[in-house]
């Protein structure tokens, strides 16, 4: 399988730098059964077939560049890329106090020899490199998540190249975030506000929430013009016991955003894995591909009846799912998402969702004016 014949050129100026000032304003494209139409995403509720169930990702982006300075001012750029130590738990983590470890990716990195501590004075704060890529951060008062509010900046993509403005700290946020851990938002869910929200209710359409911490391996390029090469990064996901109970009621499934998709898609592949009898819940990237699969029902009962016999509540895991043409989708029969970078596993999903007719959608977008990427327009995706 050739990267190639999963590109499109995408001109610089649809590229949106910045959101619209109202986020419903945002274009909608939906593909139904191969057909397309455009709408404003403020309708979207009269779009979605009435016996939908709509599943959000409620991870929030944490602010997760930090900019400190050597004595003799150099300047050092800190991405926070994984949770270490106290726990690789990005909630516990986030609420750790007095010191913690993460990966990193360390900008300027030449300038900062391991064991050098930077210091942040008004917040007492250092931060010391203890590892090519592993940052020590000691401080005195408060939490972790406390001091990143105080200096960090709002991790935008590499895509939108300007410094980060004061609104991004709300707009690259959806409005139901609630969990501390992504270093990238659930694009798909930006254009969502309140009154879209109480409307889906108010129409009957049922919506849930779960959770994948979004990585910034999201952006991560391919190395190989051969796809299967290509080496997937793994996300934390979280799901709630109602959650699942509510797939196994649901009648059509929609993904807000492919951070969703891939989670409720793991999940139906860890329901797999239960059926084998192993209870691990990390999900290889070639997992769908090689193991023998079931029917769905009887994956998702796996998972609620493990569930049950532990006594859990909610169900933490790890996922390095790779969704390429070939895959054959378990749970979810919608997508709701942005329109993606070329070259990317993200185009490959879409790709794999919707067949031949990705490139037509894509194609119908770029014909009529639509932003691409973070801050862009809103696609959805019905093709069953």
């Amino acid at each position: 399988m050739k990267l190639s014949d999963y590109s499109y050129q995408l001109p610089e100026s649809r590229i949106a730098k910045f959101p619209l000032e109202k986020r419903e304003n945002s274009k909608l494209l939906v593909y139904e059964k191969g057909q397309i139409r455009h709408n404003k995403f403020g309708d979207i509720v009269n779009q979605l077939p009435s016996n939908s169930s709509l599943y959000f990702n409620n991870t929030k982006v944490i602010p997760a560049r930090v900019i400190l300075y050597k004595e003799e001012g150099a300047r050092i750029e800190i991405f926070l890329l994984e949770p270490l130590v106290p726990s690789t738990a990005h909630e516990e983590i986030m609420n750790s106090t007095g010191n913690c470890v993460w990966k990193c990716f360390i900008g300027n990195a030449k300038k900062w020899k391991q064991g050098v501590p930077l210091k942040h004075d008004k917040l007492k704060l250092t931060a010391t490199r203890i590892a090519d890529k592993e940052v020590l951060f000691k401080w005195e008062n408060g939490t972790f998540s406390e001091i990143l509010t105080e200096i960090g900046k709002t991790p935008l993509p590499p895509y939108i190249d300007r410094e980060v403005d004061p609104s991004d700290k709300d707009r690259y946020q959806t409005v139901y975030s609630k969990f501390d851990g992504a270093v990238a938002a659930p694009t798909a869910g930006l254009h969502f506000t309140e009154g879209i929200l109480n409307k889906i209710q108010q129409k009957g359409i049922n919506t849930h929430y779960l959770t994948l911490h979004v990585s910034a391996g999201t952006f991560q390029p391919f190395r190989s013009e051969e796809v299967l090469e290509h080496k997937m990064h793994n996300e934390q996901v979280l799901i709630d016991k109602k959650t699942v109970k509510s797939l196994l009621e649901s009648e059509f499934t929609i993904a807000v955003g492919t951070t969703s998709m891939r989670t409720l898609e793991s999940l139906y592949w860890y329901g797999v894995v239960l059926e084998e009898g192993k209870e691990d819940f990390y999900i290889l990237q070639d997992d769908p591909y090689k193991k023998e699969a079931i029917e769905t029902h009887k994956a998702l009962q796996n998972v609620l009846d493990y569930m049950e016999r532990n006594g859990l509540q909610q169900l933490r895991g790890q996922t390095e799912i790779f969704i390429y043409p070939g895959y054959d989708f378990k749970i979810c029969k919608g997508l709701i998402t942005n329109f993606h970078f070329p070259n990317t596993t993200l185009v490959l999903l879409i790709a794999a969702f919707l067949g031949e007719d990705w490139r037509r959608v894509y194609d119908e977008a770029l014909q009529n004016e639509y932003r691409f990427l973070s801050y862009g327009d809103s696609s959805l995706l019905l093709p069953k």
